[in-house]
């Protein structure tokens, strides 16, 4: 077993790279740092850690380093790693993802424009990336329906016959050397001006188009412009509120629920929101940064501002992608203003896909199974908790005082298990004692080998209380009591959804607010408080019931009881037949008469006393 305070001691100040390793030796996270003996202490040293840290560090046998010369060189080699590797706990490109770019060559007599996927640094323009939102061969039928430039490769320096796109009314046509290179580029430019996201000229030119071929009743072919004029709508978006024209960036935020992480990508042109896409993946991950670099290593930036506040080090980022692009890029972490409104939408969009990802019954397995695994890797338990047992108290100012038993097997409730408690042997509002006698009562029956009732006989592997460290005290008194050490336990306390663990009482654990495991537990807690809260209302209601019935000349305890395990409540007698009524022992058909009018008249009296 390697002794992580000891190795930690050798571990230089240099900025490198770092690797997790798990006992067979897989290596499982590779990390990047700029200090590599800070970074790794923060891993191995008692501090708030993330969700993923914490399941990570559960499968850590051992770790390695690399120094390199500085953050940018150990974002480069991070990025190797990951691509080599593919550990579990990165956030993976596997697939090396690229998007379609729009070319425009300015440099050209008679620029092309055309369609690529990688960029290169040759002096052309380029626009994108066009994500799968979007058609990029509908933004190529668009220009050319409303711009007739070439896409082709032909010589213009030497005269040929026009091909078909020149007869469709699609290109001018330079290779015939019928137009002037600044005619033609004027037609260029107005491409230019759309790709960056001013429609205005198309809309007008498509607009125009349509009704001058619905005007010489050519309907088929107006319907067509309509129809390009649906597309133009759809491919671009509606401006973004207090953004200028000359606004483009790229918004990059992510959401994770402790098992899976979604991306979201948002594409800024021109203040348009041009773009949008989500990606999932497996695993989760506590940083974009080098998510980011593999995908601008596929998808290099033509914009010059990047937002996020995913990444841990924005100028390494943006050191690393101005080398890669030959131009400054910065990287943002905006906390107001409508740079910041985008990052929100971004965050937004990436939950919604999360939440979306998947069959019904794969997020449904997320919530309940992958939950009852990932509540075992974060909280380190012996066993996995399949069945969880969570306990409540529920009362009045200590009067009525009752007690909750709930079960969840697998993540899901199981309601047939459920029980409930009155509380015998506590006076007054005493929380603490009242956890412990239900336990106390509980742990009995389990260890009652003649026990019949299933639910008591079954052995939890989780018990969960709800309340902080000092009802998670009292029912450690209650498993010691019964010698029942062996289950395992937790309170949950509501105000700041704090673990606390039996094996450690005193010191507290916060889980992620997204992870499935935290909101596993509080499915649990929220079950067990709503069957408590109805029990104790039931039984108050039952208790003001006989009250009232009491109340009655001639109704005793006996006679009350029946009646209320007949008809269930005062209401319900009221409204009862008396012939029904007459069918209880000690009742007649005249008694139930007269029954129904003392009760009413008791009603009458408690009202106007209240």
């Amino acid at each position: 077993m390697v002794n992580f305070k000891e190795k930690l001691k050798d571990v230089p100040d240099n900025p490198g790279v770092y690797l997790m390793l798990d006992k067979d030796d897989n290596i499982i996270y590779v990390g990047k740092a700029k200090n590599l003996k800070n970074r790794l202490r923060q891993y191995f040293h008692n501090s708030v850690k993330t969700v993923k840290v914490m399941a990570m560090l559960d499968h850590v046998a051992d770790f390695r380093y690399i120094i390199c010369g500085s953050e940018v060189d150990a974002l480069v080699t991070e990025n190797n790693l990951i691509k080599k590797h593919t550990p579990q706990y990165n956030i993976l490109l596997k697939d090396d993802k690229s998007y379609p770019f729009v070319r425009i060559n300015l440099k050209e007599d008679y620029p092309s424009i055309s369609l690529v996927r990688a960029l290169k640094n040759d002096g052309a323009k380029y626009f994108g990336p066009y994500m799968q939102s979007v058609n990029i061969r509908d933004i190529f039928d668009l220009i050319h329906s409303a711009f007739p430039i070439r896409d082709c490769n032909r010589d213009m320096t030497k005269p040929s016959r026009p091909c078909l796109n020149a007869h469709l009314g699609r290109c001018v046509a330079p290779c015939s050397g019928k137009v002037t290179k600044e005619e033609y580029r004027k037609e260029v430019m107005r491409v230019v001006d759309f790709l960056k996201g001013n429609d205005r000229e198309v809309e007008r030119v498509l607009t125009d188009k349509m009704m001058e071929f619905a005007d010489k009743e050519n309907f088929e072919v107006a319907l067509k412009y309509k129809e390009k004029l649906a597309v133009l709508e759809k491919v671009a978006r509606k401006q973004v509120s207090a953004l200028p024209k000359d606004f483009n960036l790229d918004v990059f935020a992510y959401e994770t629920n402790g098992v899976k992480t979604a991306v979201n990508m948002l594409v800024v042109r021109g203040g348009k929101l041009v773009g949008g896409e989500n990606s999932v993946f497996d695993g989760i991950d506590d940083s974009l940064t080098s998510y980011l670099y593999q995908f601008y290593k596929n998808n290099p930036p033509v914009c010059d501002e990047i937002i996020t506040d995913g990444a841990d080090d924005n100028k390494a980022l943006e050191d690393a992608l101005s080398t890669l692009v030959g131009r400054k890029i910065h990287v943002l972490s905006p906390k107001q203003g409508v740079r910041k409104q985008l990052l929100d939408l971004a965050h937004t969009n990436a939950h919604d896909a999360l939440e979306k990802h998947g069959t019904q019954e794969e997020r449904k397995t997320i919530r309940t199974k992958g939950a009852v695994k990932q509540l075992a890797d974060l909280l380190s338990l012996k066993t996995l908790p399949n069945r969880i047992e969570c306990y409540d108290i529920s009362h009045v100012s200590g009067v009525d005082k009752v007690s909750s038993m709930v079960v969840f097997e697998g993540g899901e409730p199981k309601k047939s298990h459920y029980r409930k408690f009155k509380i015998k042997t506590v006076e007054g509002n005493n929380d603490f004692a009242s956890m412990k006698e239900t336990l106390s009562r509980r742990l009995e029956r389990l260890n009652n080998p003649e026990e019949t009732d299933e639910s008591f006989a079954s052995v939890p592997d989780l018990i969960v209380i709800d309340g902080g460290k000092g009802q998670l005290s009292y029912a450690l008194d209650a498993l010691a009591l019964y010698g029942r050490n062996d289950i395992e336990i937790l309170s949950l306390a509501e105000r700041e959804e704090e673990v606390f663990l039996g094996r450690a009482p005193k010191e507290s654990v916060m889980l992620s607010k997204d992870s499935v495991a935290l909101q596993l537990l509080q499915r649990i807690r929220d079950e067990a408080h709503r069957f408590a809260i109805t029990f104790h209302r039931n039984l108050h209601a039952k208790r003001m019931s006989e009250s009232v019935l009491r109340d009655v000349p001639g109704i005793g305890k006996k006679k009350s009881a029946d009646l209320l395990k007949k008809f269930g409540s005062v209401e319900n007698i009221l409204h009862a037949k008396d012939e029904d009524i007459s069918l209880l022992d000690g009742f007649s058909v005249q008694s139930a008469s007269k029954l129904k009018v003392g009760l009413q008249k008791a009603l009458d009296e408690r009202k106007s006393n209240d």
